[in-house]
């Protein structure tokens, strides 16, 4: 059967009406995955509120914020935190390409549409202003500030799950407070993961890292340009067979490695097997493609047919819908 996702772009510099909209829309989905393994598996709001404390204090005032937003109610506010949620798991490929005069993070998201929010949100919560494909409401899949930062996350590919934050809030604290790599890097050392995930951090000087963090053991932060779903090593046999996640770092690789290889290449190598998957019906499909230039504030998603760009000065409110089938998609 086929899946419909509607993608928007939504820009409200200070959280205000249209994130409360968001916010309605998505929440009754939220709530039943949140309580999923019952309430009592979940932190209670001191817990989270402290945790938040502890590790990103700079957060506190846009979480408030948020939670008033909401409605001030306490379920809410524990799921905002992000604070130990419920476990869950993708696919993705990223990978950096630097030049002399370029920096570009190229992703493909591979995910169950119909658990994709489908919002690329544009925001100046903290001072720096960020576009970013959401979820969980405020954290981020992947996105850049303009200060010339870009950040990607992929599933790391082990299943332990542990004491820390979804991945998609610590992506949020770094496009709100980090500049550069190395203030991205530390954060990522300190901050605690609930999950593992790779996390790829480039910025407009042509630096970048990708971060393999996990709660039970050290982030290993490295000069790595390419990360799929494995962390070193396979951990997850069965995993990795269905995501193929070995072919897809190989393939990256070799582009990377390739001095011949230019950003259209690139790009393109992203609309085509085996970076580009079609495994709907096991939640493995490539929901969308996205590119970030941050020396130049630009960002584009892409689907096949079809590109939206979008940068800091531009940055049109529309809508998109893109039908999954088990061979193709469909652009609405």
């Amino acid at each position: 059967m086929d899946k419909t996702l509607v993608f928007r772009t939504v820009h409200e510099e200070t959280p205000g009406s249209k994130w409360r909209s968001l916010f309605d829309y998505h929440w009754k989905a939220y709530e039943q995955w949140f309580l999923a393994e019952g309430e009592r598996e979940r932190p209670a709001y001191l817990a989270c509120h402290n945790a938040l404390r502890r590790h990103m204090p700079e957060l506190l005032g846009t979480y408030r914020a948020l939670c008033d937003l909401a409605g001030g109610g306490d379920l809410a506010s524990r799921l905002l935190s992000l604070y130990r949620p419920p476990p869950y798991i993708t696919g993705c490929s990223q990978a950096v390409l630097t030049g002399p005069s370029s920096t570009l993070l190229a992703r493909n998201y591979d995910y169950p549409p119909e658990l994709c929010e489908g919002t690329i949100l544009y925001t100046r919560w903290n001072q720096r202003r960020v576009i970013a494909m959401t979820d969980c409401l405020w954290g981020v899949l992947d996105g850049m500030n303009d200060s010339g930062l870009a950040v990607s996350l992929a599933f790391g590919g082990r299943r332990v799950v542990g004491d820390g934050f979804g991945a998609p809030i610590i992506l949020r604290y770094l496009l709100e407070f980090c500049d550069t790599v190395p203030e991205a890097a530390e954060v990522l050392a300190r901050v605690p993961t609930h999950m593992a995930y790779n996390i790829t951090v480039a910025d407009s000087a042509g630096r970048y890292v990708t971060a393999m963090i996990a709660p039970d053991r050290r982030a290993s932060i490295r000069r790595i340009p390419v990360a799929t779903n494995h962390q070193k090593k396979i951990e997850w046999y069965a995993h990795a067979l269905a995501s193929e996640t070995l072919i897809r770092e190989r393939q990256l690789s070799i582009l990377v490695d390739d001095d011949a290889t230019t950003e259209e290449r690139l790009i393109s190598a992203f609309s085509s097997p085996p970076l580009f998957r079609h495994d709907y019906p096991r939640g493995l499909g490539t929901v969308y493609t996205a590119v970030y230039r941050p020396r130049e504030g630009r960002a584009q998603f892409h689907w096949p047919g079809k590109w939206l760009n979008l940068s800091f000065d531009e940055f049109p409110e529309e809508s998109l819908t893109v039908r999954y089938g088990a061979r193709n998609l469909q652009m609405g």
